[in-house]
């Protein structure tokens, strides 16, 4: 039986965007394809009064099935060539969480975030001992040649060229790069999720905010939940998400304002650039970011819109 409010669900393919003066008309198109069918997926299940946290992992879940965003399939490469890839999910009605950092081969990171979450006792895990409990689980694995995409690959190449030239330069397509959902359910309940494949030529072994509750990842019912997307050492340094739950716990601040101040003020002062998406408690949007553009898209109860800049 649903509820007596409607939901409200909120996804980002990251800020990392093409600029304007790279971004053809022919890749908007495909790109605000992509994103109205993440919203669908994700409308799929909050349509019948399905949860936020089943709402949140299935637009995820689409999100990392499509090679042009940063995570799953479309992962970025490190600086030796390979895949590392993080995702975190929270839940609004406990505050239990599950997150997973610098592994590959499950198909979707966050299915195996969610497995940590409803099957452990733990927030995080790692390496060998995450992958052990996604083929426990019987998720799929993919090769390679599945995460392999030939505009990633280019991107490092060049990526390591201009490093050894000295000419590297702060494009937010290189730097950023994350996918993320965030959900309101009929029943009031709130819930995130945040998948990456990292940054390009990233050191292997970096992690970044995406699967740090509190960072790049949070979710409490009495305030909002969130889910990041930009420089993940600033969003860590800032404890970003957590910093706008205690805004508005603490102070009375709306949801607007508290994200706005940390994105536009705090952010913005430590030299860190992107964004994030966020739901409160009564349905209200946020979508804040301070550098050129963010793929993004919301749906109140089957009403879609997406945009990129």
């Amino acid at each position: 039986m649903a509820g007596d409010t409607e939901y409200t669900l909120v996804i980002h393919g990251g800020a990392g965007v093409l600029p304007r003066e790279r971004m053809t008309p022919e890749r908007e198109a495909e790109t605000g394809a992509a994103l109205d069918r993440v919203l669908a997926a994700g409308e799929e299940v909050l349509k019948d009064g399905g949860s936020a946290l089943d709402g949140v992992t299935a637009a995820v879940t689409a999100l990392e099935d499509e090679p042009l965003f940063n995570a799953g399939r479309g992962a970025v490469f490190t600086s030796g060539g390979k895949h590392e890839m993080d995702a975190a999910m929270m839940d609004g009605t406990d505050r239990s969480a599950g997150a997973v950092a610098g592994i590959c081969g499950p198909r979707n990171p966050i299915a195996l975030a969610r497995l940590i979450k409803d099957r452990t006792p733990h927030v995080l895990m790692i390496g060998e001992g995450a992958l052990a409990i996604a083929r426990d689980a019987g998720l799929p694995f993919e090769g390679d040649a599945y995460f392999f995409t030939e505009e990633r690959w280019d991107s490092l190449q060049e990526t390591l060229r201009m490093e050894a030239e000295g000419t590297l330069d702060d494009d937010p397509a290189r730097r950023h790069g994350t996918v993320g959902a965030v959900a309101r359910d009929s029943f009031g309940n709130l819930a995130a999720a945040t998948s990456t494949g990292g940054m390009t030529a990233k050191r292997p072994g970096r992690v970044g905010d995406t699967p740090i509750v509190g960072a790049g990842t949070f979710a409490c019912n009495r305030t909002c939940a969130i889910s990041a997307t930009g420089d993940g050492e600033a969003f860590l340094r800032l404890s970003v998400a957590h910093e706008i739950d205690a805004r508005m716990r603490l102070t009375g601040e709306s949801l607007e304002a508290a994200a706005g101040a940390v994105i536009g003020t705090d952010l913005t002062a430590i030299g860190g650039s992107g964004g994030l998406i966020a739901v409160g408690r009564d349905g209200e949007i946020a979508v804040p970011f301070n550098c050129e553009g963010m793929y993004r898209g919301w749906s109140r109860s089957g009403t879609r819109e997406t945009a990129i800049y």
